[in-house]
């Protein structure tokens, strides 16, 4: 036939090189027998198609995004292509990420095909099939993989799914009493623990003192919503004239939730902000290990203030 099964194709480029090879989704095993030599390997399209049909694995070839190399047999690539065993690459998105740094990241991503590039983020939102939502907080932190030319937009689709799965499965364990009355306010609510939160283990505390707050209208005063409404006007110095310039997320002026998420919660921000702790504390200040002290009153918090931010103790 031109070559042995086991021999390894011959090509135009060094060993240890890679050839790209992309089957589209109802090829023939003829077309695909062509798109390898397409891609660069010297073979003989004719040979390498009936070797396919008689190897009787023809028609199980999958469609997908392969990488060939030079020591590769015909039969290698058979077996891989009939398995599926796709060139793949991965994207992960941070827990506590904006949707902004999302889309950077996909922007960065290897072989991504950026189909969003320059539309705005009620256009994206909108093909993806939910108008008139806000993006922020929207997609499910995790390390996606895709193939080798896939859309930024596939990755996308399947956050914001994993999102709805996990929102819907904390949400369903939710009890009467609680003070978040919907999904999206635990969505909201569980984007401030995330951001708010330097240890793990203090995620169900903070969520407590943010509950405590809106159970008895106090303003939930924390500075990652006056961070984000600042948006790019935010230097990285949070000043109290900061605290006291009303936007929509300023929760010193505004009380209540903010009206959108604040960044990507994972699934831990999701259950603390459902399941806070039991304790009555309203405040908390950061100790500068990643932990924080959390107080009952005002003036014990003043004192914790002085102590852990100001390096005043008594």
């Amino acid at each position: 036939m031109g070559f042995k099964l086991n021999a390894p194709m011959s090509t135009d480029v060094q060993s240890g090189q890679v050839i790209d090879l992309s089957v589209e989704l109802g090829t023939s095993p003829k077309g695909v027998a062509q798109a390898i030599a397409d891609a660069g390997a010297d073979v003989s399209p004719h040979l390498l198609s009936l070797w396919f049909r008689l190897s009787g694995q023809d028609r199980a070839i999958k469609a997908g995004s392969y990488e060939i190399t030079p020591e590769m047999s015909p039969k290698t690539v058979l077996n891989m292509l009939a398995r599926g065993e796709q060139s793949l690459r991965s994207v992960t998105l941070v827990e506590g990420w904006t949707f902004k740094q999302f889309k950077q990241a996909l922007a960065k991503a290897d072989s991504l095909k950026l189909t969003t590039k320059g539309m705005s983020d009620a256009d994206i939102m909108a093909l993806l099939g939910r108008p008139n939502v806000q993006a922020e907080g929207r997609f499910y932190p995790d390390t996606y993989t895709f193939s080798k030319g896939s859309s930024d937009i596939a990755v996308m689709k399947r956050a914001l799914k994993a999102m709805d799965r996990h929102l819907a499965e904390v949400w369903a364990q939710k009890s009467a009493q609680m003070a978040l009355k919907s999904p999206d306010d635990l969505l909201i609510l569980a984007s401030i623990v995330e951001k708010e939160t330097g240890r793990a283990s203090d995620r169900p505390l903070i969520s407590a003192v943010f509950h405590n707050r809106l159970n008895i209208g106090m303003r939930l005063q924390t500075d990652p919503t006056v961070i984000y409404g600042l948006g790019d006007a935010f230097d990285g110095n949070l000043r109290r004239t900061d605290l006291r310039t009303d936007t929509p997320y300023n929760t010193y002026t505004r009380s209540g939730l903010p009206p959108t998420p604040i960044a990507m919660p994972g699934k831990a921000s999701l259950k603390a902000a459902l399941e806070p702790a039991k304790s009555n504390a309203l405040y908390f200040v950061a100790k500068g290990d990643g932990s924080s002290h959390f107080s009952l009153s005002l003036n014990e918090h003043n004192q914790a203030v002085n102590k852990y931010q100001r390096g005043i103790s008594k």
